[in-house]
């Protein structure tokens, strides 16, 4: 099968005008169009894994990698959560893929996580097979109140408010629909 593909900057501006438009392509996500497979394929490519210089550069300098950790959340409907990810924290994909089953990588103001469909056969159970989380996920954010209240409203539960800790956090607990426990908050020093 030969693949063709189309890539054009987050802003609109095609590739082959790469050298005339004014988007940083050192920084910023490309979308890729898969033409020729049975079934088209958008992909979205993070752009921002060190390059350094031109996109013409043949030789682009590589940064070297830090270790790094990114949760994937195991979820019986991938759709619906990334949907709700989006709506609740304003989280970012940075890769789908929705044939069958879904599996996304998702950016909440660079905290990356990702969410993929549960697979027993594999031993990827969701919350809801469980019933209950083995995790909680602790989101980090400069106004944890309207983070969680926004959460409330696209469709999460409350198990603890956001409130003043006494070890000093000003944080609080929810459940997502998919069965996720998510505290929101930040350090009060």
């Amino acid at each position: 099968m030969r693949l063709s593909y189309s890539v054009t900057h987050k802003s609109g501006a095609a590739r082959n005008n790469m050298r005339n438009a004014s988007p940083d392509w050192s920084k910023t996500p490309l979308t890729c169009m898969l033409r020729d497979p049975p079934h088209p394929v958008n992909l979205v490519v993070p752009l921002n894994i060190g390059y350094k210089g031109s996109m013409s550069d043949p030789q682009p300098a590589l940064r070297a990698r830090r270790p790094d950790l990114a949760p994937m959340l195991s979820v019986r409907n991938g759709a619906r959560a990334v949907d709700f990810y989006q709506a609740a924290f304003g989280a970012t994909v940075l890769f789908r893929i929705d044939e069958g089953s879904a599996i996304a990588h998702l950016s909440i103001e660079g905290a990356e996580f990702w969410v993929a469909e549960e697979s027993p056969e594999h031993q990827n159970f969701s919350p809801e097979t469980l019933s209950g989380s083995t995790v909680r996920l602790v989101l980090t954010v400069d106004d944890p109140d309207v983070v969680f209240d926004r959460a409330i409203a696209a469709g999460a539960k409350v198990v603890w408010p956001v409130a003043d800790q006494h070890y000093r956090w000003r944080i609080g607990r929810l459940v997502d629909p998919s069965g996720h426990h998510w505290e929101i908050g930040k350090p009060l020093f």
